[in-house]
């Protein structure tokens, strides 16, 4: 049964690169017939099945319809570098960052061409560059660690290099002596010409190994196929045979990769460095290794069941989250420290899962409980992101509960960890809506100030508009009419700028309301009645207007972006 699943897979993949090939042969005379999301889908389906030739073809096709399309220029490095084409791979991974040098998919891509490539210092840069961008995710970490094993291994460790001033030196004494007087000193020197080249201490193109033990270590269980290619061609019968030149193209391509291959492997990890670790490993103690418990990596089944939680929730299923999570929790248990290192950081980051589920589903007792638990676990680590993340998440659940003195308490732990203007501009602007709320109007003006200058710094005209409007409802509850006219005014054009028509149609409200009120409290001041009704009723209407807006920016901002998204990405969707 299973050999005839897996003939009739293979019939199916094979079937798959023969319908392309017959629609491409078509389209080599008349051009494209299908759309570019077709080719790219198809294109990228063949390479996952190794035909990476047929791949290549459907994907430049794609290319030709959407020339420059930094996603598909992606897809095509990926080819090249399946098929040992670096260079071509490196040239698609730079064009795809022309317009956007932080697209993280094209730096993944330039960083494994650099590597494959042999240039390790410029690939780690790039993986470096990278994981900055984008921290969660494990391709960068890994392209690090194995860039810079791969430049230790070029180098060496600077401990075990010990240079030593002894011998004969006087020969250099001399050449130095007579390259002064050579040169006359600085006079001797020319300047404006040709200046000598520094050349690294690092091969560009990695050097071919020089013999056949060299590249029988290198190549392991390849070594036996090159043999083979290598006899081929040096049988006269076959390269003067001029009947299968196709054949012959192939394996002189095949010993052209395998060469190439163990010149990288060996500028990967040189000779003397696999002989200096076999060296250090016979001087080391012998250690008995612990059995591995069978099964699949801890690690990897916990980033499934968190991305399995968070996704969940995404989609609004906050008890289908809430179980999982607790599923993963008892998971997680089972592991000893040393099978799971970040098993507490993990515990922690559940705990907030968790809480993040109860809040959804309207349990803020519990998600406070869970969310305590978090920022317990954080510090007890000395995790500074988790402490971030843990303060956020106990801000919210206490301003949704109506405890918005607790709320701002957590907040201001948060603010010194905080690494953006953006976010800053979030906290202050929570802050000062807390201090609304409770009706402390100068500490909410304040903040909004503060919130408007950060926004201003991270250049977000949504969060200008967000802090603006909170100035104005302080200024219209402090009675400072004169100024709330003219933040409301500045509100709307910030509206304006950033299209929103629902932010606008409110504010034009409001500022219709708050005249009204200005010269309803002028007619008040000459008549000398009724003015605390008419200052009370005023107020209620510009707050009336704003209410809708109001609960599109608590939307906005107030749902836990913390744990799933960078600042950058709240801001995006946000627009």
């Amino acid at each position: 049964g299973t050999s005839l699943h897996c003939n009739q897979r293979r019939y199916l993949d094979d079937s798959i690169a023969l319908a392309f090939t017959m629609y491409s042969n078509e389209e080599e005379e008349d051009g494209p017939k299908s759309t570019f999301e077709t080719y790219l889908a198809e294109g990228e389906k063949l390479s996952s099945k190794a035909y990476y030739q047929k791949a290549l073809e459907a994907i430049t096709m794609a290319l030709e319809l959407k020339p420059g399309d930094r996603v598909a220029l992606v897809a095509r490095s990926k080819v090249y570098l399946q098929m040992g084409e670096n260079k071509k791979a490196f040239e698609d991974a730079e064009l795809s960052l022309k317009n956007d040098k932080e697209f993280v998919k094209g730096l993944f891509a330039k960083a494994e061409a650099q590597y494959a490539m042999g240039h390790f210092e410029h690939a780690l840069m790039h993986y470096h560059r990278g994981n900055k961008l984008r921290p969660e995710l494990e391709e960068f970490r890994l392209g690090i660690q194995k860039a810079s094993e791969a430049i230790d291994n070029c180098i060496g460790e600077r401990a075990a290099i010990k240079l030593e001033n002894t011998g004969d030196l006087s020969f250099f004494a001399a050449q130095e002596e007579h390259g002064k007087k050579s040169k006359g000193g600085i006079k001797g020197r020319k300047f404006g010409g040709p200046q000598p080249v520094v050349q690294s201490n690092r091969a560009k193109v990695p050097v071919k190994p020089r013999n056949s033990k060299t590249i029988k270590q290198l190549l392991g269980e390849l070594y036996a196929d090159r043999e083979y290619l290598e006899k081929l061609m040096t049988d006269t019968d076959f390269v003067h045979s001029h009947r299968n030149p196709a054949v012959y193209d192939l394996v002189n391509s095949g010993l052209n990769y395998l060469d190439s291959r163990s010149a990288f492997w060996q500028q990967q990890q040189p000779m003397y460095a696999r002989k200096r670790e076999r060296e250090l490993r016979k001087w080391k103690p012998a250690q008995r290794k612990p059995k591995k418990k069978e099964g699949p990596d801890p690690a990897v089944l916990i980033l499934r069941c968190l991305e399995e939680i968070e996704d969940a929730l995404d989609v609004g299923n906050a008890e289908e989250s809430l179980e999982k999570a607790k599923t993963c929790m008892a998971t997680v248990k089972s592991y000893t420290e040393s099978e799971l290192p970040a098993k507490q950081d993990i515990i922690g980051q559940l705990h907030g899962c968790m809480g993040n589920a109860f809040m959804d589903l309207g349990r803020l007792e519990e998600a406070r409980s869970h969310f305590e638990q978090d920022l317990q676990i954080a510090i007890t680590q000395q995790n500074l992101d988790a402490k971030s993340r843990a303060y956020d998440n106990l801000g919210r659940v206490h301003a949704k509960a109506g405890n918005y003195h607790k709320a701002v308490e957590s907040w201001t732990e948060k603010l010194p960890l905080s690494k953006t203007a953006l976010e800053k501009t979030w906290l202050y602007h929570e802050i000062g809506r807390c201090h609304l709320e409770m009706g402390n109007y100068d500490d909410a003006h304040d903040f909004g100030e503060k919130a408007l200058a950060a926004a201003h710094e991270a250049k977000d005209q949504v969060w200008e508009l967000n802090s603006s409007v909170l100035i104005a409802q302080a200024e219209v509850k402090m009675d400072d009419l004169a100024a709330a006219v003219e933040s409301f005014e500045r509100s709307q054009r910030l509206a304006q700028l950033s299209g929103d028509k629902r932010a606008e149609e409110a504010i034009r409200k409001a500022l219709d309301d708050l005249n009204a009120k200005m010269v309803q409290s002028v007619n008040i001041d000459s008549s000398g009645e009724g003015e605390a009704e008419g200052e009370a009723e005023g107020e209620a209407e510009v707050e009336g207007n704003l209410n809708g807006y109001e609960g599109e920016a608590e939307s906005v901002t107030g749902e836990g972006y913390s744990d799933k998204e960078t600042r950058e990405e709240l801001n995006d969707e946000k627009e």
